[in-house]
């Protein structure tokens, strides 16, 4: 039986004045690739903002690896939009930018190892970065910079990767480099949570789909359970109506 990656249990979460999920559920098993859909403001974000701890809730539970966040936190890579606002005057290489997700787990007053350098190397080279290394991270394009930040949270060996927009604000060559990358990184093991606004790329590339309605409950279905008719009702903008 595959190890269970994360399982959502009644998870209900309120912004101060608006209602964004509602008794959300769903688990995923080793190995698989979760794209989430819905228009904006549906929850998306949302809802990797609470996996990753970055956001409190009350009603429901997560439970990451069978267990609590803080117990499995090392086994979780998490990439964002940062090409779409990154600061290109920051002055650091690839190379760093890639090892400084080593820091955390470095102890005090203890510094970068042979075997850091090797491992975002490794990491560079799984996302086709290598021959930048030493460049500044600020002279990359939109893409580049994503594919270094990709290789970021790979560096620490991720079991669960997720990502939220990962193609936001990149050209369209960089976005089927990206995905291509992308779906070579779950077919090696690694588990995916994905949301991107770009939905038949993610509708192409996933086997599991959390499809988000306007008032925020949740379709969890088999990419191959889905109708030609649903896909096609999803690529038109349509929201999902099943619990009302």
């Amino acid at each position: 039986m595959k190890e269970e990656i994360i399982r959502v249990e009644n998870l209900t979460f309120e912004y101060p004045d608006t209602a964004v999920l509602k008794n959300v559920n769903f688990t995923l098993y080793k190995g698989y690739f979760l794209g989430i859909i819905g228009a904006n403001g549906a929850g998306k974000s949302t809802l990797i903002k609470l996996i990753l701890g970055l956001l409190p809730y009350e009603t429901g539970k997560i439970t990451l690896f069978g267990t609590e966040l803080e117990n499995v936190r090392n086994r979780i890579g998490y990439v964002s939009q940062k090409a779409n606002s990154f600061n290109t005057d920051f002055p650091a290489t690839v190379l760093e930018v890639v090892r400084a997700n080593l820091f955390s787990g470095k102890g005090l007053f203890k510094r970068y190892t042979k075997d850091d350098d090797k491992r975002a190397q490794e990491a560079l080279a799984l996302v086709g970065m290598s021959e930048y290394t030493n460049k500044l991270i600020g002279s990359l394009s939109g893409g580049q910079q994503q594919r270094v930040f990709i290789a970021r949270a790979l560096v620490s060996r991720p079991d669960l990767l997720l990502m939220d927009e990962p193609t936001v604000g990149i050209d369209a060559y960089s976005v089927k480099e990206i995905m291509s990358i992308i779906k070579k990184l779950n077919k090696s093991g690694i588990t995916i949570i994905m949301t991107n606004h770009d939905t038949p790329a993610l509708l192409e590339a996933a086997d599991k789909l959390l499809i988000f309605c306007e008032h925020g409950y949740e379709e969890f279905v088999n990419k191959s359970d889905l109708s030609a008719e649903r896909a096609a009702d999803i690529l038109a903008g349509k929201r999902v109506h099943k619990h009302g």
